[in-house]
């Protein structure tokens, strides 16, 4: 099975009048883990949506495996959805299902099997991450690692060839975060044929996870390449993110309060 490539093609996205990112071109390469990379409010996740289909660009074009998404009838383009599995940011698990119920949604929505056949798929790939043992839990039950690990678990259990994930490691301890990372390593190893698309902004995980990087910022691609030539370049602000330099822009903090807020505290506080 060949790996499918993601490209994009002078690639305009945004919401009504405001655009997010300008002209983008990048190919991020079949079979591997390609990290989507910038700062907070960049357009990473903007960006995977487009991937997913879940928005139209302004302009240009979002291949997947050599196929124009946003140029596809209704039902080439649901087959092609059919092959993605997103790990979304917070789990996004259903309260009042079970965890090996949230795991196997993808199969007991769209497939005629046999219950006992969709729970045994569902144990196959909580084993897979670790999590057989808390099949009959519910997400409130579990730690946040946990329900990141189920989010993993569901999002695999298709066997999709595009596993996209969205900030996996965010809000994670990093001996958990490090787990995660040695997760997707493992479906990448698992699955050989599976494109791997990471948004993050964790430097951490990205050197433990990337064969392939994309860099966005000021609403552009401002790199796109492998990790040992992003850690070469000499681009200032690539510098800047790599080393978590601040720069020079220093706020003003001698804000003086107003008097008139100062006096309602005081007499609020001694109430």
């Amino acid at each position: 099975m060949q790996a499918w490539d993601i490209e994009f093609k002078d690639l305009t996205v945004g919401y009504g009048s405001h655009i997010v990112l300008h002209d983008v071109n990048a190919v991020l390469p079949g079979g591997k883990v390609s990290v989507i990379l910038g700062g907070s409010g960049c357009g990473k996740s903007t960006l995977l949506r487009h991937i997913i289909g879940l928005s139209r660009p302004l302009s240009g074009h979002v291949l997947v495996g050599g196929r124009d998404l946003f140029a596809l009838g209704k039902a080439d383009f649901r087959r092609i959805r059919r092959h993605m599995g997103v790990l979304f940011q917070d789990g996004a698990l259903l309260g009042a299902l079970t965890l090996v119920q949230n795991v196997t949604l993808p199969l007991s929505e769209h497939l005629r099997l046999p219950p006992a056949t969709v729970r045994e798929a569902g144990l196959r790939v909580l084993r897979m991450v670790g999590l057989d043992d808390f099949a009959d839990f519910y997400p409130n039950q579990l730690s946040g690692g946990m329900r990141k690990r189920a989010g993993l678990a569901r999002a695999i259990v298709a066997e999709p060839r595009v596993l996209l994930c969205d900030e996996p490691t965010s809000g994670l301890d990093p001996i958990t975060a490090a787990r995660m990372d040695d997760l997707l390593l493992a479906m990448r190893e698992q699955y050989a044929g599976m494109s791997v698309v990471v948004v993050s902004h964790d430097l951490a995980s990205l050197r433990a996870i990337a064969d392939h990087v994309l860099v966005l910022a000021d609403g552009k691609a401002l790199f796109s390449g492998t990790l040992a030539e992003l850690e070469a370049s000499d681009d200032p602000y690539l510098r800047q993110f790599l080393h978590r330099e601040a720069g020079d822009e220093r706020r003003d903090l001698h804000q003086p309060i107003d008097p008139a807020v100062s006096k309602a505290l005081d007499n609020w506080l001694a109430s």
